[in-house]
């Protein structure tokens, strides 16, 4: 009979030297990441003050499909570049274009062409994140300490989201969208930080 083992995650042993700081870097990412359907949603809003509700319900229907069978593409190349360079880099990439994509959706006046090009850098963004999130983690993570580092990245992700889109929805509902898509671009902005630090001492 083999002796059952409690599962334990070593926190302290995964939170020091570079694994931690690209942790912690991810962990402010999730707590300023929100779903599509967000998105689409402040699409659909904008898109109703000049194409009316039916049409605009309709490209936002378009936007959401597309949405994901374009960030599958975007993987791709994104792949490629972290195969190349490294993952920490391409996911530090995804960051920032996030950051600038909820700018992009901050804005108030409605125009097809900041919101197609806000999408797009989404796009790219998460294409990006969801190639090298994982990758990172693995590459920096010992061996032995790699289930933990794994098991912190899904709680992280988990609450993360919950966080994000409580606080988001809460400010879009009690102030406007200028004001929640604002604050999702900063903690974009605080975890870019964190990487590109992360990012310059692995290339030194």
């Amino acid at each position: 009979m083999r002796e059952h083992q409690p599962l334990h995650i070593k926190v302290r042993p995964v939170l020091r030297s570079r694994l931690g700081k690209l942790l912690i870097g991810v962990a402010i990412f999730e707590v300023g990441y929100v779903a599509a359907a967000l998105l689409i949603l402040r699409a659909t809003q904008l898109l109703t003050l000049t194409l009316g509700l039916n049409s605009a319900t309709q490209i936002a229907l378009l936007l959401y499909a597309g949405y994901n069978a374009a960030a599958t593409l975007a993987s791709v190349p994104a792949g490629r570049v972290g195969d190349r360079s490294s993952m920490t880099l391409v996911l530090t990439i995804g960051f920032g274009l996030f950051m600038l994509a909820y700018l992009g959706f901050a804005v108030q006046f409605p125009s097809v062409l900041l919101l197609a090009l806000s999408f797009s850098l989404a796009v790219i963004a998460i294409g990006c994140i969801e190639t090298s999130q994982h990758a990172s983690v693995a590459s920096l993570a010992p061996t032995e300490l790699r289930g933990s580092a794994f098991g912190f990245l899904t709680a992280v992700q988990s609450f993360g989201n919950i966080v994000a889109s409580a606080i988001a929805g809460a400010l879009w509902t009690l102030f406007s969208p200028t004001v929640a898509f604002p604050y999702l671009a900063a903690w974009m902005l605080i975890s870019l930080g964190v990487l590109l630090r992360l990012t310059i001492r692995q290339s030194s």
